[in-house]
């Protein structure tokens, strides 16, 4: 909301009509209740000329904030900005306490353009970008984290803080887990496979070699809290001559590769997955919708659909024999229809076209503002 604020006084706006309120400052902490809350902000605005800009930061810390929120739309002239954390704010409960007034933005970490701005690299030096590339692959995008030195330590920590909490805050305390461990074995099988396809029932096998009893219907459960809560993001499976999505064998990716890190360490062997992982988070950050492509008995990476835009999208680390241009170029191949193709790798050598299927690095992809181009 600073950068917001920041935006608005750019374009004129006078510094008296935006009304800027973090609830995590106890600047605040009697403004906790919506009647406290309204008649602040009415106060606020008593005597103001033109529109006014409230910007509340972790609005629910407030007490039945949304009776406030619905009645500054009907007595105030105004824009209203609020950010939350997904522990009380998840998209069903504010359709149901706004009813509709509202538009929803969610946001990711860094995007990968994102932080080699916030770390100030030199774009004209390859190795530079490179290298910034490689950490981004490990510590992922967490802004705090350029606030702290180049020490592996320090970063893991910091990581693992944050993944505590968000564990303990919106996950095990919102549902009610009484099984804490059995959620940190799920979640640590799903980040040992990312970008796998597989079921419920594949965890429920794994989890009984290692002595523990649960049903399918628990993971599932489990699953899908910690997709509420944002750790985890699903790419269902997409059957692509017969245009419908599929139920169930999905893959998981994390929001943030930084926890994958800081919870296993880090492998080269599991490269290609990490590879995968960002990717399809930035398909998402570019307003995609994200599927995992069904060829027959061919999978393709991602089918990222947005309109009546699509393109199909496959994600190797290198190309490095005839076996893996194969593998990587055939489902493409018997795809029959004129959809852009594209697959993506860590290759520095650039390759033309081959059959109509264009060839990426990895890197430059992330540069670009277009979703392809």
């Amino acid at each position: 909301l600073k950068i917001l604020s920041e935006t608005l006084k750019q374009k004129g706006i006078e510094q008296t009509n935006i009304i800027k309120i973090d609830f995590e400052s106890l600047t605040f902490y009697e403004y906790r209740n919506y009647r406290a809350l309204y008649k602040f902000i009415m106060q606020k605005a008593e005597g103001l000329q033109g529109k006014i800009y409230i910007l509340i930061d972790e609005i629910q810390e407030v007490d039945g904030w949304e009776n406030a929120i619905r009645s500054f739309a009907v007595d105030l002239d105004c824009d209203i900005y609020l950010t939350g954390s997904n522990a009380n704010l998840l998209s069903g409960e504010l359709a149901t306490l706004l009813a509709g007034r509202y538009v929803e933005l969610q946001l990711y970490p860094l995007s990968f353009k994102e932080h080699l701005d916030f770390y100030e690299v030199n774009l004209q030096v390859k190795d530079e970008v490179e290298g910034a590339f490689n950490d981004y692959l490990k510590y992922g995008g967490f802004p705090g984290l350029y606030q702290l030195p180049a020490d592996d330590d320090m970063k893991i920590q910091y990581i693992k803080g944050i993944y505590n909490s968000v564990i303990l805050k919106d996950v095990i305390q919102r549902n009610n887990i009484r099984d804490a461990e059995l959620l940190e074995r799920i979640l640590t099988y799903i980040m040992d496979n990312i970008g796998q396809i597989f079921s419920a029932k594949k965890i429920t096998d794994y989890l009984k070699n290692q002595g523990r009893k649960v049903g399918t219907e628990t993971v599932y459960s489990y699953i899908n809290a910690l997709e509420e809560a944002m750790i985890l993001l699903t790419a269902r499976r997409y059957d692509i001559k017969g245009k419908k999505v599929l139920e169930r064998n999905e893959k998981y990716f994390l929001a943030d590769l930084g926890i994958r890190y800081a919870t296993l360490g880090y492998s080269s062997n599991d490269i290609s997955q990490m590879l995968e992982n960002v990717v399809h988070m930035e398909l998402l950050r570019r307003g995609f919708k994200v599927y995992v492509g069904k060829e027959g008995e061919r999978e393709v990476d991602f089918v990222a659909v947005k309109g009546s835009e699509k393109f199909y999208l496959q994600v190797t680390y290198l190309l490095a024999s005839e076996e893996v241009v194969e593998r990587e170029y055939k489902p493409l191949t018997q795809i029959d229809d004129n959809y852009r193709k594209m697959v993506i790798s860590l290759d520095k050598i650039p390759r033309g076209s081959v059959g109509g299927i264009e060839w990426m690095n990895i890197i430059d992809f992330l540069m670009k503002n277009a979703p392809v181009s």
